[in-house]
């Protein structure tokens, strides 16, 4: 047996030598090193392990977004811009290990069977789901399925002693972008976009159709926190804005050909047009944002955007994993690299950029921005300063206001605590509050947090282990209720009722609403000094 091994060993050495003295490529050295593993190591090894680390590490030594995913994170990741999924139908919240059903899909699988708001789901085909402190991720599994498939729910419903079953069929649903479009002001529209995705394109114009039979004049778009997704969402946005034949993005890589993308028609917008950014706005966000501002089409408000311009090519794998490698960068049209420079092997710091702006003050205050002054750019039409150097720098910054974030504010934000009290508030009171508030704009002219709700979340925080400090209470209270008003509000309607009661009070959204409603501080910014 052991002149076997020793005779094995020799053969793979002495074809390593053979191959060495024609051409040995570190792929096949890569191979060899597994073969000699798999094979010779002491103990039984988990090959699909060690080749999908051997992977991963591989990928770290490139740039920051180079990836592996196995088949599982593969399928969660690519739902979101797919459009759509097949479920039964709810927007759901856990609380104190219970689901609560917050909303059901209008039209979908759970409406239909008559399940509402404020149900607690209890079981799913004989698996318990409330009670046994299941993630998201595995609650999402329970209730997900192949569309026709039959689900059976244990439900309980309030003011009802005994759990009530519903049989319901799976069904597609879809995952919307637009998180909402209203009418800011008689003649300003309003739009916000969550994500990229396939449906993205439908939902602008379905959007901007009716925000124009509603009055719409100009236009605030909102990317805040809109973190990309599929390019070519991306720059059909930007062609409502655009000449035709603009150019709206373009690439450059080793071993890709160029590739630029110009708008396939005039635009069909032409009011003004304000786009809201912040640091958390990435990608796909900065495409679109990046052509418009090049273009001089619109005014860009916030602050520097994330800086994420590399563009990754999925290579799936037979088993459903995949492997997103970085092939090039994207460019806005004036020719400014969208991505924030990045050393390689380094995606530690890399990831640490955020809070290095933080520290440094650049939220806060435009001057500590570090602007690379050896990459400046000029807009096409107007000839206007841009910089390169990482992410899209607005044309309006707005600093953040942190003076209503109280320590103890973001310990009730950390614990959940509003979110959590909200639900139960909703729930204990929601014949009720339909009841007094029988459409959204009711609710918004009218409701208001009272102190006795205030003490009740305050008393929840303290449940949850928030000790209260009264003088930073007092500091956040008008934010604190206003968070109030716009979770119940958006558990009652819609996801949009939230931005309606938030956004007045946002610097941001302020600041754009100012700007498109005074036509000459518009158009300066969008003139050459």
């Amino acid at each position: 047996m052991k002149k076997t091994i020793f005779f094995a060993i020799i053969g793979i050495l002495a074809s390593l030598v053979i191959r060495a003295e024609r051409e040995f490529s570190p792929s096949d050295k890569l191979r060899y090193a597994f073969a000699i593993i798999d094979r010779f190591y002491v103990d039984s090894v988990d090959a699909d392990k060690i080749v999908e680390d051997g992977i991963v590490a591989m990928l770290k030594e490139l740039d920051p977004h180079s990836t592996y995913t196995n088949p599982e994170e593969t399928k969660e990741m690519t739902q979101p811009l797919q459009g759509n999924f097949s479920g039964i139908g709810i927007q759901f919240n856990m609380l104190n290990d219970t689901l609560f059903v917050i909303q059901t899909t209008s039209g979908g699988p759970s409406e239909k069977v008559g399940i509402l708001a404020g149900d607690r789901i209890l079981s799913a085909n004989d698996t318990a789901i409330s009670g046994v402190k299941l993630k998201n991720s595995d609650i999402l599994r329970t209730l997900r399925g192949p569309k026709g498939t039959v689900v059976d729910l244990k439900v309980l419903r309030r003011g009802q002693k005994d759990p009530m079953t519903f049989r319901v069929v799976r069904d597609d649903i879809p995952i919307y972008s637009v998180d909402a479009a209203y009418m800011a002001d008689p003649t300003t529209g309003y739009i916000r976009l969550s994500r990229f995705a396939e449906t993205t394109p439908d939902e602008i114009e379905k959007a901007m159709k009716q925000l124009k039979k509603e009055g719409m004049v100009n236009l605030i778009l909102d990317l805040q926190d809109n973190g990309g997704g599929l390019l070519g969402s991306s720059t059909a946005l930007a062609e409502h804005f655009l000449n035709f034949y603009d150019m709206i993005v373009f690439t450059q890589g080793r071993a890709q050909e160029p590739f630029e993308v110009r708008a396939r028609r005039g635009g069909d917008f032409k009011g003004r047009l304000v786009v809201l950014v912040n640091q958390y706005s990435a990608s796909a966000s900065e495409i679109a944002s990046g052509a418009i501002q090049d273009h001089d089409r619109g005014v860009i408000v916030g602050r520097r955007t994330f800086g994420k311009g590399l563009v990754q090519r999925p290579m799936p794998f037979p088993d459903g994993s995949m492997v997103k490698i970085t092939t090039s960068r994207y460019y806005t049209p004036s020719g400014r690299c969208i991505q924030k420079p990045y050393e390689e092997g380094h995606s530690e710091d890399y990831g640490e950029d955020m809070l290095n702006r933080y520290e440094s003050g650049e939220w806060f205050d435009v001057n500590k921005i570090n602007l690379d002054t050896t990459q400046v750019y000029h807009t096409l039409r107007n000839g206007r300063t841009v910089y390169g150097g990482g992410g899209i720098m607005p044309d309006e910054f707005v600093p953040m206001d942190t003076t209503q974030y109280t320590r103890y504010y973001r310990s009730l934000m950390a614990k959940g605590v509003i979110n959590q009290y909200c639900i139960t508030y909703v729930d204990q009171n929601r014949k009720e509050l339909r009841k007094t508030y029988p459409n959204e704009q009711a609710f918004l002219d009218n409701f208001k947090a009272t102190p006795d709700m205030m003490q009740q979340l305050v008393q929840r925080g303290v449940n949850e282990g928030v000790e209260y400090n009264d003088s930073d209470y007092q500091v956040s209270r008008p934010l604190l209720e206003n968070i109030v008003k716009a979770v119940i509000g958006r558990d009652l309607f819609e996801t949009s009722t939230y931005f309606k009661v938030i956004n007045p009070t946002q610097d941001i959204y302020r600041r754009g609403l100012e700007i498109i409603n005074d036509e000459r501080r518009y158009n300066s910014l969008l003139q050459t000094p």
